[in-house]
């Protein structure tokens, strides 16, 4: 079955955007060392745009679709970006936005959770949950792995990395990988069970 895995940055104290939605607080583009790992590993989570920018050829990876939010879709959509990540098949759940034109992108009004369980049967790879904090809250018992950017930063407030009700799911740490620049990539798979906390 496919895994449906929640690739993300965010700060030390767990934000992944400023309350207003932007996220112009990170690196615009990641030190040297991180976007070398970015490229090599996750090549299929950068925007189609920015592919010649940082050396992408071909974004053949683990990914053939991404699930995101009105609020993670709408940035790129203000500035005329349609369809952001177009070698991949998008799925973007809102209530609100008109179907869009573009053949590789899907407006989803449906309950996400069961729109991702019938997703994962499906045949292909695996699926990108790429935010927004709410929808990451709606599909967290759906998340198979968290790979989170921690980046060297304190925000203080803002959009949380899941916004749900008090529901502990506890992970297992597969990897860290440190950088010199100071940010650090965390994997984890969801543990065996996937809810509680033994502290």
């Amino acid at each position: 079955m496919r895994k449906l895995v929640y690739y993300v940055a965010s700060t030390l104290d767990g934000f992944i955007a400023a309350p207003d939605g932007s996220f112009d607080f990170f690196p615009l583009m990641p030190e040297p060392d991180v976007l070398a790992h970015m490229v090599a590993t996750y090549p299929q989570t950068f925007p189609t745009f920015a592919h010649a920018q940082v050396g992408i050829d071909r974004p053949e990876g683990r990914f053939d679709a991404l699930v995101m939010g009105r609020g993670t879709y709408e940035p790129g959509l203000a500035m005329g970006v349609t369809s952001p990540y177009a070698h991949l098949r998008q799925y973007v759940f809102s209530r609100s936005l008109p179907p869009a034109a573009e053949p590789e992108v899907e407006i989803v009004s449906e309950d996400p959770v069961a729109f991702v369980r019938a997703l994962k049967r499906q045949d292909g790879k695996d699926i990108w949950l790429a935010g927004g904090g709410q929808l990451a809250g709606h599909l967290l018992p759906e998340v198979d792995e968290l790979i989170v950017k921690l980046n060297p930063i304190v925000a203080g407030s803002g959009i949380p990395l899941v916004t749900r009700d008090f529901d502990p799911r506890r992970f297992t740490l597969v990897e860290a990988r440190p950088f010199d620049s100071g940010v650090v990539i965390l994997r984890y798979a969801r543990s065996e069970g996937g809810a509680g906390s033994d502290g």
